[in-house]
């Protein structure tokens, strides 16, 4: 953190900034001002009493003077556990003068996951935001604030008070506001601070937080002259200084009181001092406070229950005072500065300072401050201040199986989980499972717990909900509800057999067909991920036959065709089969952000087209379910898998730098999920193929040491291509045995379960290459059976893929022939980094049989084909063959975009509508070939799918003939 002298609101320069991006897919204000300027973060850290509030007012006041926009909020001892309360305090003011419409426009997407959790709209009904897509919003908020009303001052006091929600949140935007126009002010007690706070500590930025130091005698000096009188002696102003130690609210506290009491401030009075000191706090404060009288005493109990920001309405009620006694009473408190003075008999009722607040609070009976608690509830709930602000006090009162504090507190919990703070909401539920509910409800309410537990504490929530299903549920939808929650956690948490004979059992229970077919299609799915399915082929054969009855009239009945198209992949029946079976599933849709179902059988549908060649199609899929994501505020581990699975898309397409892009937007969103999740496994293995690909294997090795990428694997692996990525590593690096054990146990557990095509599964592929140093042999059958599984499956990328492999495992006479055949066939398809391989292989090949011509062809080919992909390694190695057939690399054409040429859509039009494409264009079949090789790659397709994405492009196909 910036020093004192670095950076203040006096201070601030004028530099240019960063630009400020938008909410997702929303129409939110653009306008941005010229400049913007450079910003820092001042922290100080000091015990109770040491001025931290007076400081940070006088920021605020000096802040303001010169024109900046003030945000401040504050902590409150009673608020600790209000979700977002110090982010309301920032945040609403700023926003909620606006009407609906106008705050709808000014939020854009960001409405409806920041609205519910800053009180500026009620929680809607339906799926939460999860916690970092709140934050996400937080910061894109308080970001619009900096830029469009620059400077900003955001003050923070009592940080150590904050709520663990707005602390953490405000703690991880921290580092942003040096980028910014912002000063962000914090202040806090170094002692109480929560580990959510570290960020202001400096330990993560080696820059200490500013200390505080008690007044030195001098300063006292000054001060008792300049509140007591100007006559004060040195003797005295020496004790007084001793007295109060120099702290800055003792001090003033202490003059303020001898000023009252019209003592001489002289030796002679200076032995008072002491008492006159110890009355201001602890034991001293409370006997003062209660000579008060007792409706005085009531109130200051009353206003210390409520917190802060307290309306004398509600401490009246709390108290059970009128208007007339509350005014008077508070009249007392104030002059006997236990209460801040007030400019409007209506002004929320503040205490001077938080120590005497604490004070007072802590001063109350056990059974009173109880009690006052559980009246708290009520008085607020009649005020329309809603469950939330009840279930606060609730959580401080007895359980006495109210059925109306359970009503309280579960209202509560619904409203902190839609509004994304699922901690708080879990406070309240299991607050209400004590009170306790009726035996009726307490199904209901395990349910809502295991739920609220679903993101923090996995396991927890596995045991609420097997508490849940032993209760007696007459609910037939709810005892379903449970099953399906429990089953989705116990995926998740890599007990997927357990998943799979939890659902079996109920199924057999259920009485209801549609129920009983939704537990089937559930089963099927985890059943599918495990690793040690036992009877893989059998279940294969009963998801086909109910598939087959299906007509696709529901969600359930979507999800088991996509679940049977999904298993047709990974068997290799036929590409043409597994795609005919996903397009039944979408006809209806498939959606991807209902929480109830998950999101696995949307994303194994939206694959199934990348590794039938059709990526194109895969990528509009993937594109639709990010902005679901992105729209219902989930940017944790489900955004993670969106943005790594379409890097994953756009690397099996060849477009490796593009792969690499999201691959590290994959990662970074992953490494906020945390360590060893199955987010973080799956983008740190795209991360490593995409680098590998690009022939950056020590940036690989480096990228799976830091996130421990190794054994032991998860055993739900949704993705089969990323179960050999460790093994393609060690391949990469040379250590070849190792790669061949680990493919070899990779084989063993996939094979007998069906898991044979390698367009999905390719551990034959890479075990072939590892075998060929030690088993010549061995590696050629391996691959020759991939080859065989990749023709039965038909994709084109897959056969030519397969027979590139076998052409290096095999003699060197056979290689020429194996390698002409893998290039026809992946010039049928959009796999253009493997196009790009095959074409330096076949080159490289030639060339060492003296064909240099017809190795030139291939080699300049396959050399722009690499430097398009952004494969570098492979363009070494193209310019290495050249060099070494006597050929100068020529000038590379730029990479072209996705718009096709004339004469490629031509090529395209004619092909699609069966026509002698060589004839009608006047050129050979050749050129015919290459012209659609490259519509295939621009348009993410194979010659099955090229009628559709021609249609997609906004062109029917038409009839080119005459054209040049």
């Amino acid at each position: 953190m910036p020093d004192a002298g670095s950076v203040s609101p006096q201070e601030l320069r004028p530099r240019p900034g960063p630009a400020l991006s938008s909410a997702p897919g929303a129409g939110a204000e653009t306008t941005r001002p010229q400049v913007v300027r450079r910003g820092g973060i001042l922290a100080y850290a000091a015990p109770a009493g040491l001025g931290k509030t007076s400081l940070l007012a006088e920021i605020r006041r000096r802040a303001g003077a010169r024109g900046c926009t003030v945000l401040s909020a504050r902590g409150g001892d009673q608020e600790q556990r209000v979700a977002f309360h110090v982010a309301r305090q920032l945040l609403q003011p700023q926003l909620a003068h606006v009407t609906d419409a106008e705050l709808r426009e000014r939020l854009g997407s960001w409405y409806d996951i920041v609205g519910p959790a800053l009180g500026l709209r009620a929680s809607a009904e339906g799926s939460p935001p999860d916690p970092q897509g709140l934050r996400d919003g937080l910061d894109w908020v308080l970001t619009h604030l900096a830029v469009r009303r620059a400077p900003l001052v955001v003050v923070l006091d009592d940080v150590h008070w904050a709520d663990p929600e707005s602390l953490g949140w405000l703690a991880a935007f921290a580092p942003r506001a040096e980028e910014l126009p912002m000063l962000l002010v914090v202040a806090y007690r170094p002692d109480e601070l929560p580990a959510e706070g570290v960020e202001f500590t400096g330990r993560r930025s080696g820059q200490r937080p500013l200390d505080l130091a008690p007044l030195t005698s001098s300063a006292v000096a000054r001060l008792v002259r300049d509140r007591v009188g100007a006559h004060a002696d040195d003797s005295f102003c020496r004790d007084f200084w001793s007295v109060t130690a120099g702290n800055p609210f003792e001090a003033v506290e202490l003059a303020a009181k001898v000023r009252d009491q019209g003592l001489e401030p002289t030796a002679d009075g200076a032995h008072e001092l002491p008492d006159l000191s110890a009355a201001l706090k602890g034991s001293g404060l409370v006997t003062r406070l209660e000579r008060l009288g007792p409706a005085t005493v009531r109130l200051a109990w009353a206003c210390a229950v409520l917190g802060t920001e307290i309306s004398p309405q509600l401490a009246g009620a709390v108290a059970a005072l009128g208007g007339e006694a509350v005014a008077d009473c508070a009249a007392r408190l104030r002059e006997a500065r236990v209460l801040a003075e007030a400019e409007e008999a209506d002004d929320p009722l503040q205490f001077v300072h938080p120590l005497i607040a604490s004070t007072v609070y802590r001063s109350i009976p056990d059974a009173t401050r109880v009690a006052l608690h559980g009246q708290a509830a009520w008085c607020v709930v009649d005020a329309g201040l809603g469950p939330t602000v009840a279930a606060r006090h609730l959580l401080e009162t007895h359980p006495e199986g109210d059925p109306w504090v359970v009503g309280q507190l579960r209202a509560a919990a619904g409203e902190n989980l839609r509004a994304g703070a699922p901690d708080a909401a879990r406070r309240f539920l299991a607050r209400a499972l004590r009170e306790p509910p009726a035996p009726d409800d307490r199904a209901a309410v395990l349910y809502e717990l295991g739920c609220s537990s679903l993101l923090t504490e996995p396991a927890t929530t596995v045991n609420h909900l097997r508490a849940a299903l032993e209760e007696p549920v007459s609910d037939p939808a709810l005892r379903h509800g449970i099953v399906y929650r429990l089953a989705q956690v116990l995926a998740h948490s890599d007990r997927l057999v357990e998943a799979s004979e939890l659902l079996g059992e109920e199924a057999r229970k259920a009485t209801d067909a549609r129920s009983r077919l939704r537990m089937q299609a559930e089963k099927f799915m985890w059943d599918a991920l495990r690793a040690d399915e036992p009877e893989s082929p059998a279940r294969s054969r009963r998801l086909a036959a109910l598939a087959d009855r299906l007509t696709g009239r529901d969600v359930t009945e979507r999800y088991i065709i996509g679940l049977r198209a999904w298993d047709a992949t990974l068997r290799a029946e036929p590409a043409s089969l597994a795609l005919k079976e996903a397009e039944r599933a979408l006809e209806g849709g498939l959606t991807w952000a209902d929480e109830s179902r998950g999101f696995e059988v949307p994303v194994l549908v939206a694959l199934l087209h990348l590794y039938a060649d059709r990526p194109g199609r895969a990528e509009e899929l993937f594109a639709a379910g990010t902005a679901e994501f992105e729209k219902q505020g989930w940017r944790g581990a489900h955004l993670a898998f969106a943005y790594t699975l379409i890097g994953y898309i756009r690397f099996r397409r060849g477009r490796l730098m593009e792969a690499e892009d999201f691959a590290r937007a994959g990662l970074r969103l992953a490494e906020r999920v945390g360590a060893r999740t199955p987010a973080l496994w799956y983008a740190t293995g795209v991360m490593i193929e995409v680098l590998i690909a690009r022939g950056r294997t020590d940036e690989a090795v480096r990228v799976a040491r830091e996130h421990d990428f190794g054994e032991p694997f998860p055993a739900a692996v949704t993705i089969p291509d990323c179960e050999t990525v460790h093994a393609e590593l060690l391949l990469a690096t040379g250590r070849t045995q190792e790669a061949a054990e680990e493919l070899a146990a990779v084989g063993r557990r996939l094979d007998p379960r069906g898991k044979r095509n390698p367009s999905c599964c390719p551990w034959q592929l890479h075990l072939a290459l590892a075998e060929a140093a030690t088993s010549p042999s061995k590696a050629l059958a391996t691959a020759h059976e991939a080859v065989a599984r990749a023709r039965q499956y038909g994709a084109p990328s897959a056969i030519g893929q397969a027979l590139r492999v076998t052409a290096e495992v095999s003699e060197p006479a056979d290689r020429v022939k194996l390698l002409e055949e893998s290039v026809d066939w992946l010039d049928q398809s959009p796999a253009a980094y493997e196009l790009a391989r095959s074409l330096v292989a076949l080159g490289a090949a030639l060339r060492r049989t003296e064909r240099a011509g017809e190795a030139a062809e291939h080699l300049y080919r396959g050399l722009e084909a690499a430097q398009d992909c952004g494969a570098d390694a492979l363009v070494e190695v193209a310019r290495a063959e050249l060099a070494a057939a006597g050929l100068r690399p020529r000038a590379l054409h730029p990479a072209g975009t996705d718009t096709l040429t004339a004469r490629e859509r031509a090529a395209a039009d004619l092909t699609v509508r069966d026509q002698d494409a060589a004839a009608i264009l006047g050129v050979d079949a050749t050129t015919v070939a290459r012209l659609l090789s490259a519509v295939y790659r621009k348009l993410g397709t194979d010659r099955t799918g090229l009628a559709q994405a021609l249609r997609n492009t906004g062109r029917e196909p038409r009839d080119p003939a005459g054209q040049d």
